[in-house]
């Protein structure tokens, strides 16, 4: 975490949207005196908040979690058959957990990646079938839409885990109402779209045509999969901005951020002016 300035230590969610139990700054002023917060540092800072910092950050992270391993197992099976396609599929999926590790970060959708094409592995190779061994995934996908809806009706929302692959939320914001009302509406949606992008490509694996199978997983997967998670962006940065509880906060922290970023010396334009 990066030092917070004095007015970003005293950006709170407003009172009238917390428990009774918690203690919030309710004026939200730079002359306001520091009192505990929720937070043990005493501490708040949250990054930019922006749709599209946040897509082009981990966008392609993304995508390469959610179809690399399906593609190079593809290309591998192609080329010479099950076995190469299996080892291919599965060092993409080594090298994306390993990437994330060792840039710090928790790396949860490179984990289930890893973990699936291991089983995945296993029982294809097993069967000695790509049938089998595509089907796998495909029904472990509907799987994660039952527990994407379940999660929202629980009010425990799925999504929410995921997004914090993609934002770092600070913890009090994880445990506030608008980050679950937010992410259960999100939650829903995925969880519609993954059931029934697996009846889709089931009904079509059932034919046992592997070339058509692909061509539908990338139809029903690239453009949909990116719509949806620009979508989901727009709609979790649109949802924060208008709550009561931290859409102050936000506007407040973009504020002093910008104040800090006018008053930062500008050392090239005395350089620029010497040379000339």
């Amino acid at each position: 975490m990066t030092d917070a300035t004095p007015v970003e230590r005293n950006i709170r969610p407003r009172s009238d949207d917390a428990g009774a139990h918690l203690s919030y700054l309710s004026d939200m002023t730079e002359t306001a005196p520091v009192t505990p917060t929720v937070l043990p540092d005493g501490e708040f800072h949250m990054a930019e908040v922006s749709a599209r910092s946040i897509l082009f950050g981990s966008g392609p992270r993304f995508a390469r979690d959610a179809f690399g391993p399906m593609l190079v197992f593809y290309v591998g099976w192609k080329l010479s058959g099950l076995l190469l396609g299996v080892v291919l599929s599965t060092i993409t999926s080594l090298i994306a957990y390993r990437w994330e590790r060792r840039h710090d970060r928790p790396g949860l959708m490179a984990r289930i990646g890893l973990g699936i094409v291991f089983v995945q592995a296993v029982i294809g190779l097993a069967a000695d079938s790509a049938v089998v061994y595509l089907a796998q995934p495909v029904l472990i996908n509907g799987v994660y839409g039952l527990a994407f809806l379940v999660s929202a009706l629980i009010r425990r929302p799925l999504a929410g885990a995921f997004a914090t692959e993609m934002y770092p939320f600070p913890d009090e914001v994880k445990q506030s109402e608008t980050f679950r009302r937010a992410f259960a509406n999100i939650s829903l949606a995925w969880g519609v779209y993954l059931l029934l992008r697996s009846a889709t490509r089931m009904a079509a694996l059932g034919q046992g045509d592997i070339d058509a199978f692909i061509v539908i997983n990338v139809v029903t997967g690239v453009p949909f999969t990116a719509a949806l998670m620009s979508w989901s962006v727009w709609y979790g940065v649109r949802y924060f901005r208008n709550s009561a509880e931290w859409g102050e906060a936000i506007r407040l922290l973009e504020a002093v951020q910008a104040a800090e970023a006018s008053e930062t010396p500008n050392v090239a334009a005395p350089a620029i002016e010497g040379a000339v």
